[in-house]
C-alpha cells in the first residue's frame, strides 16, 4: 500500500475519536482538531469513489462526476457553516481555496517534481485557456467587492441581487467550459492523460484490471458523504470556540486551515502525479479546483443561501481582493509558457507564505 494511502487510512480512526469527543464532551478544541483530521480521509475515500464509479460510466458522465464531486467535501463545509451564519469563514475559505491551489499546491508540485526532473513540460494551450478563465472568474466574483467598496457602500438587497445575478452568469460559464473540455474540444485534454494511460496500460498487461464493482463505491460515496457531513458540523460548531483557544482569528481559520482540511487528498495527488512527471495532470487538479470553486462553488452557496434564508453575497473583504488577485497573477505568469522548474515552485510557495502571515497578523474584526 502507497505511503500516502497507509496515512489516510490511519486517519481514518479519527471518525470514532472525535465522536466520542463529542459524546464525551471532550472540549471544543479536541473536537475541532480530530474532526477536522477525519474529514481528511473521507475526503480521499470520496474522490477514490468518484474514479471507480467513473470507469464504470464513461468518460463523459464520468468527466461530470469529477467536474461535480471534485470540490464536494469544501462545499459541504461551507453549507454548514453558512447555514450556521458563518459568512465570513465562507468567504475566507473561498478566498483560501482559490490561493491554497494556485500558490501552495501549484508550488509544491513544481519545486518536488523539479527536483527529480531538471525541466517539466505541461500543455501551454491548456494553461492558457485556464489562466483565461481564472482571471475571468476572479474578476466576476470580486466585482461586487469593487463595486461596493468604490461607491462608499451599496445597499445590501441590491448587493444580493447583484451577487445571484453573477452567481448564475459563473455556473453557466462553468457549463460551457464542461461541454468545451469533455464535448468539442476533448483532444486538447486528453493530450495531457496518454502518458498515464500507457503507463497504466503496461502495468495491468500481466495482470488484467478487475471489474469494478459500482454499487459497492456509490455506497463508499453516499457513507463518506454522510460521514463528511456529520464531522463538519462537529468542525463547524466548535470552530469559533476552537480558535479563539488557538488565538486564530476567523478570516485566517478559512482561509488557511479550512481548505487545506478540505483539500488535503486532493493535494497530494497533484503533488505525487507531478513527482512522476506528469505536470499536466497535476496542473489540471490544482487550477480545475480553483476554477471549480470560483465558477461552482461560490455561485452554488450564493443562491443556496437565498434558498434557506442565509442570504450571501460576492462582497469580500479588499484585502482578500487583493490576496486573490496577486495569486491569479503570479500563477498565471509562472505557467504561461508551458515548462516548470524547482525555482518557480519556491516562488509559489514564497507568495503563499507571504500571503499566509499577512492573513495571521491582519487584525480580527
Amino acid at each position: 500500500m502507497p505511503s500516502k494511502d497507509l496515512i489516510f487510512s490511519a486517519l481514518l480512526l479519527f471518525i470514532p475519536i472525535s465522536i466520542a469527543a463529542h459524546f464525551l464532551e471532550w472540549g471544543s478544541l479536541a473536537i475541532f482538531i480530530t474532526s477536522g483530521l477525519a474529514i481528511v480521509p473521507l475526503a480521499a475515500w470520496m474522490g477514490k469513489a468518484t474514479e471507480e464509479i467513473a470507469v464504470v460510466v464513461g468518460p463523459s458522465i464520468g468527466g461530470l462526476l469529477n467536474a461535480t464531486f471534485g470540490n464536494a467535501t469544501e462545499l459541504i463545509i461551507a453549507l454548514i457553516a453558512l447555514n450556521a451564519g458563518l459568512m465570513d469563514v465562507v468567504k475566507a475559505s473561498l478566498t483560501g481555496s482559490i490561493i491554497g491551489n494556485l500558490l501552495l499546491v501549484t508550488g509544491l508540485s513544481m519545486l518536488l517534481g523539479g527536483l527529480r526532473y531538471r525541466e517539466q513540460e505541461f500543455q501551454p494551450t491548456v494553461a492558457r485557456m485556464n489562466a483565461s478563465s481564472m482571471n475571468l472568474a476572479v474578476v466576476a466574483i470580486l466585482l461586487p467587492t469593487a463595486a461596493n467598496f468604490i461607491s462608499g457602500g451599496i445597499a445590501q438587497a441590491k448587493l444580493q441581487h447583484f451577487s445571484s445575478f453573477v452567481a448564475v452568469v459563473l455556473i453557466l460559464v462553468y457549463g460551457l467550459m464542461l461541454l468545451f473540455s469533455m464535448r468539442t474540444h476533448t483532444y486538447l485534454y486528453d493530450i495531457g492523460l496518454a502518458e498515464i494511460e500507457a503507463a497504466e496500460s503496461d502495468s495491468t498487461t500481466d495482470h488484467p484490471e478487475p471489474k469494478v464493482n459500482l454499487w459497492f463505491w456509490i455506497g463508499v460515496l453516499l457513507l463518506a458523504t454522510l460521514f463528511v457531513a456529520i464531522e463538519s458540523e462537529l468542525l463547524v460548531d466548535t470552530l469559533k470556540e476552537a480558535t479563539s483557544r488557538l488565538g486564530l482569528s476567523a478570516l485566517f481559520t478559512g482561509v488557511i486551515f479550512l481548505p487545506i482540511i478540505g483539500n488535503a487528498a486532493e493535494h497530494a495527488t497533484a503533488v505525487t502525479v507531478a513527482m512522476k512527471n506528469n505536470m499536466d495532470l497535476s496542473l489540471s487538479v490544482a487550477v480545475g479546483s480553483s476554477l471549480q470553486i470560483a465558477l461552482f462553488v461560490a455561485p452554488v452557496l450564493v443562491l443556496t443561501g437565498l434558498v434557506i434564508g442565509k442570504p450571501m453575497d460576492l462582497n469580500f473583504s479588499p484585502f482578500e481582493l487583493v490576496a486573490v488577485a496577486v495569486a491569479v497573477l503570479i500563477a498565471n505568469s509562472i505557467s504561461s509558457d508551458g515548462r516548470s522548474n524547482w525555482l518557480e515552485g519556491i516562488l509559489l510557495l514564497a507568495t503563499y507564505t507571504v500571503l499566509a502571515l499577512a492573513f495571521y497578523f491582519y487584525p480580527a474584526t
